[in-house]
Parts: structure tokens; sequence; C-alpha cells
């Protein structure tokens, strides 16, 4: 066998010597691209372009390595090589461990600098003081739909979304021993303990159930104390050191969260791009239907729509749209520009890349 692997580590090595000589290749023409951005002042991070080579590479992917991972490889050396040019810093809802850190590096890739804050509010507020270049936060889930208090920032803020993440949320039971006894409380955020009521109420009715600011902070609790326990992903119970109980309890084995990339960055057209928009019809008969007009009309695809109490006390809402394709788009362009002119209230939350995942 040793005769047999030694020509191929061989080939091997060789192939490696020349990936290390490539990857060197391409940081130093990115040292140059930063050199020119440097110039006019623009943004280190494009997230179209990066969308744009990860949807090429996975076009010209002749394999036999699959698409995904190719693209994972592709992510992570353009993460490298934009560190050259700066250390893009990314706020998110933290402690270490929460299913937003894994979405920051799912989007930007490890070579970014983490800002875990306290709360999704803390998120917006790091985002717009400039103490982060842009932050990540969760938008709807799979199982339990839109995250409220999200939408509700996105209708304040003057931050844009830039981006957009989906990741795969695998819920597991996790305490300091790996076992249930002596736990009284199971702690995770509401959503998680939402997204897992069915599996609880079967195995573990009778503890409580406490809801606090995140998975990743109810993992830390349980690592502090025995009698409770944390529903988290892995990767917090491993932060944390705690023994898993039960992996994957959600109750919907295709349970997904979408995050969006937040930032003050107005994006260019990737070629597969969606447009977040929010707006509030007058109080009259066939109002949201006739609003909603413009989109058939241009043939703009709708591809969300969620409403949300406008907080008056008149019963009277506002309504958060997906539709496809760029604000710079002229069928799109032009159903906007109807939109606002019919809206009682218009909001443009930014036109970004189409999540790849």
């Amino acid at each position: 066998m040793t005769d047999k692997l030694k020509p191929l580590r061989e080939q091997i090595d060789a192939i490696d010597a020349q990936i290390l000589a490539l990857l060197n290749q391409r940081a130093k023409v990115a040292q140059e691209v930063g050199h020119v951005k440097a110039e006019t002042n623009a943004p280190v991070f494009r997230p179209e372009r990066e969308a744009q080579v990860l949807r090429g590479v996975a076009d010209r992917n002749p394999g036999p390595m699959v698409a995904g991972d190719v693209q994972t490889i592709f992510r992570e050396i353009m993460s490298a090589c934009r560190a050259l040019e700066k250390r893009v810093t990314v706020a998110y809802l933290g402690p270490v461990g929460t299913f937003s850190e894994q979405a920051v590096y799912q989007q930007f890739g490890s070579a970014v600098e983490g800002l875990p804050c306290a709360s999704i509010d803390e998120v917006f507020r790091a985002t717009e003081a400039g103490t982060a270049d842009f932050g990540v936060v969760p938008v709807e889930n799979s199982s339990e739909g839109a995250i409220n208090r999200t939408l509700d920032l996105m209708l304040q803020t003057t931050l844009l979304i830039s981006g957009e993440v989906a990741i795969p949320v695998h819920h597991s039971l996790m305490s300091k021993t790996g076992g249930m006894d002596g736990v009284r409380v199971i702690c995770a955020h509401s959503q998680a303990l939402a997204q897992c009521q069915v599996w609880l109420n079967q195995n573990y009715p009778n503890l409580e159930r406490r809801a606090v600011a995140s998975n990743a902070e109810a993992a830390r609790m349980a690592g502090e104390d025995p009698a409770m326990a944390a529903i988290a992903s892995e990767i917090a119970g491993t932060q944390y050191k705690l023994g898993v109980v039960k992996p994957h309890i959600q109750d919907d084995p295709h349970n997904r969260t979408r995050f969006a990339v937040i930032g003050h960055l107005q994006t260019l057209p990737s070629g597969k791009d969606q447009t977040s928009i929010v707006l509030a019809v007058p109080n009259k008969a066939g109002a949201v239907y006739q609003l909603l007009a413009p989109l058939a009309k241009h043939n703009v695809s709708m591809t969300r729509f969620e409403s949300r109490p406008a907080r008056m006390g008149t019963w009277e809402y506002y309504f958060y749209v997906d539709v496809e394709g760029h604000v710079h788009e002229p069928a799109v362009a032009k159903a906007m520009a109807e939109l606002k002119d019919q809206a009682a209230f218009f909001k443009v939350l930014g036109s970004y890349p189409l999540s790849l995942t």
C-alpha cells in the first residue's frame, strides 16, 4: 500500500505547492485592488461581487467536488484576501455560539472580527454608530415566522439590507453533566422553545421553560448551573462545555432561519437580487390590492408579504414585501416609483444578492 500511496502523495504535494503559489498570487492582486479602493474610498466588502464569484465557481465546477464545498473554499479565500485590505467587523446577537454567529461566518468567511451583542437592538445600534461595519440579524424562521423585533427596527433605522443568508437550525438539549438528573429548568430563546415545544411536551412536560436573550446565553447559564439545561446548537454546547442530552429536538427537521446583513452600504446589481420594502396603505376598501397592482403591471414577482401592526391604536398595518430584482433594474424601478406614489408610507429596506443557500 505504501508503494502505491507514495506517488499519489507526491502528486498531492506538488499540487498543494501550486495552490499555495496561486493563493498568494491572488492575494497580491487583491492588495492592489485594495490600493485602488483606498484612492476612491470605496468599500472593502462588495456583496454583489462576492455573490457573482461564488455563483461563477459553482457554475464552472466540473467535479468531483460538489458545488457547495467549492463555494465554501472560495468564500474563505475571499475572506482572507479581504482581510489584507481591512478586517471587517460584524455585529451579531451574542454571546459566542449563537446561530447568528454561524450566519456571520457563512456570509463573510472566518477572517472577520465578530462583535457579539446582548440584543438585536444593540446590533442595530453598533452598526448605526460605526462600531461595526455590518450587522447580522434574524429576519424569519421557517417554523415560527417573522422575527418581529427585527421588522420593527428595520422600519426605524437608516441602515440598508446588503445581503441575506439562510442556515439550517438544529437544536440540541444539553446540560452540564450530559444528563437530566437534578435539572429543574430548560432555557432557550423564545423562538427555540416554540420550535421544540412538541418534543418538550412529550419528554419533559413538567419542567419549567425559561426564555432568555439567546440560545448561546442559555448554554452559558447551563454551563454554570447544573439545575439548568439549555436548548442550543452543539457549537454553543462545545463553547460552554456542555454534554448533549438529545440532539436535533426541533419539531421541524427542515427548520431554517433567514438572516439579513445590515449596514450603510447600498449594493449594486449582482444578476440575482431581491428588494425588500415596507409600506402602508390608505384606510379604504381595496387599498392593498390597488397598491400591489404595479408589481403585476411591471411583471415583478413578490416572494414575501408580511404584516405588522402600526401600533397607533387604529388597527393600521405596515406591510413588509420582498420582490425579485434590484431597484436599479428598469421594471423594478418603475414598480417602486408607482408604489411610492400610491402608498401612505413607503421605504426601501435594500436591494441585495439572493442567498446562495
